[in-house]
Parts: structure tokens; C-alpha cells; sequence
């Protein structure tokens, strides 16, 4: 594809303030100490993701009010994730969803979640996303997971312009286009990351200009069915990710 292009040495974006987007912790009752954990003060976060049961569930959940409450007493921006279905769910669905986030849990911003990556189906994505900024002066992530049509980002806060495994991230290439919009556009979330190869995955995410990432060591279980399942726990280094970026340190 001529808009891609591979990392070559020397083209590290500089003064990048790397942090973490959390895609989707498990549920507060199933993972307390996680959730306990991004409480901690100092830690690099740039938002989490709430799905209380593939999206806002069909009743409030006092766990997950209590969760993102703390969350947002600390200053994290916490997310709403709207599943889009690469398109299939409609428009109604999608904002039906966005309004229990917001009347249960008051919500910042929103993750659309398999969101399309193809010009035919920006114009559809153009209209959800200004009618969830009608509702909420929401901070909105399109979860694309690859590089989607250069015209998504004239109309979100954030692209996921990676979502995947380990083998094919440390090979991965950038669309060209992204060069003309700063790092903290783009968000890259990475599962199957060795501990010895967590510096490699970081600086590839500098070169490649994304400054929200999202890398673990837990790897995708063919046999599960949630989606989010690698994203599910936190990484089993997660004190030297918060190390690492805690303090704003860049390339």
C-alpha cells in the first residue's frame, strides 16, 4: 500500500509524553485490585475504558459507578465503550448506549469500539460522533485497530491505528499520513509483549508517533469469547510500564 511506509532509524518523533488508555479492565468484582491500582497516584494514565457487560449493561451497576467515580476524583478521564460492530449496529443503538453511560455513569468521552476503517462509512461515523458531542462534550476514540481513511481524524479526539498481537506490532509499518497530526492522536494497544522486549515496543511506538499506548504480556485466548479478554487484567509489569513513562520520559 503506497501510504505505508516502515520505520527507519533515526525518525523517533522527539518531546513525545507517552501514557496509557486502558481498552477494558475486567469487572470491578472480578478484578478489584486492578482496579484499585489505577488509583494510584502518579500513574500515566491518559483514560479507561468502562464495559460493564459489552457496553453499558441493561441496568446501573453500583460496582462500576463506584470504579469510575474514583477514577474520575483522581483526574482520569473515564470512557464509555460503544460497540459499532464494524458498522452493523445502527445509529440508534449506538446513541441508546452512549446515553445510559452518560445517565449512569457519567462518562467523559466514549470508545467506539470496531469502528470502521473505510471512506464509504465515515459519513455514518461523522453523524455518531457529532450527536455524541451534542449530548456530552465527549473526548472520542475510534477504535479502528489499523489505519483507517486519512478523513476519521478530522473528526475524533483519537485513532487506535493498532490493535493487535506482538508479532505483527514489532513489524508493523505507519500510514504517511499521520506525520501531519502530533502523537497524541493516535493510541496503540499491543497484547503478547515479552517483559524483555517492553523498551522495543515503547521506542516503536515513538517512532511510529503514538503517544497512548496500551502493551501487555497476557496473550488472546482463541477460546474465550470476549473480546477484550487480553486487555482484561492488567500486565504482569505493570509497575515497569508505570516506571518507564510515569515521569514523562521521552525520545
Amino acid at each position: 500500500m503506497p501510504y505505508l511506509t516502515s520505520v527507519k532509524p533515526g525518525t523517533a518523533t522527539t518531546g513525545v509524553r507517552t501514557g496509557v488508555g486502558v481498552p477494558g479492565l475486567a469487572h470491578p468484582l472480578v478484578a478489584p485490585a486492578e482496579w484499585n491500582e489505577l488509583t494510584r497516584p502518579g500513574t500515566p494514565l491518559h483514560w479507561v475504558v468502562l464495559d460493564v457487560a459489552d457496553g453499558p449493561g441493561c441496568r446501573p451497576d453500583p460496582h462500576c459507578l463506584e470504579a469510575a467515580g474514583r477514577l474520575r476524583n483522581t483526574g482520569v478521564r473515564v470512557l464509555g465503550r460503544l460497540d459499532t460492530a464494524y458498522g452493523l449496529r445502527t445509529f440508534a443503538e449506538v446513541i441508546a448506549d452512549a446515553h445510559r453511560f452518560i445517565d449512569w455513569y457519567q462518562v467523559d468521552g466514549f470508545l467506539l469500539d470496531r469502528c470502521p476503517a473505510d471512506r464509504a462509512a465515515l459519513p455514518e461515523v461523522r453523524s455518531t460522533i457529532t450527536a455524541l458531542r451534542a449530548l456530552h462534550d465527549a473526548h472520542i476514540v475510534l477504535g479502528h485497530g489499523t489505519h483507517p481513511y486519512p478523513g476519521y481524524a478530522e473528526h475524533a479526539d483519537q485513532l487506535v491505528t493498532f490493535s493487535g498481537p506482538w508479532s505483527d506490532y514489532r513489524f508493523s509499518q505507519t500510514a504517511e499520513w499521520t506525520a501531519d497530526h502530533p502523537p497524541e492522536r493516535f493510541c496503540h494497544f499491543v497484547h503478547g509483549v515479552p517483559r524483555p522486549h517492553l523498551d522495543e515496543a515503547l521506542r516503536i511506538a515513538r517512532w511510529h508517533g503514538a503517544a497512548t499506548i496500551y502493551f501487555t504480556d497476557r496473550t488472546h485466548d482463541r477460546n474465550h469469547r470476549a473480546r477484550t479478554a487480553p486487555w482484561e487484567p492488567l500486565p504482569g509489569y505493570w509497575d515497569d510500564i508505570v516506571s518507564r513513562i510515569g515521569t514523562g520520559v521521552s525520545e
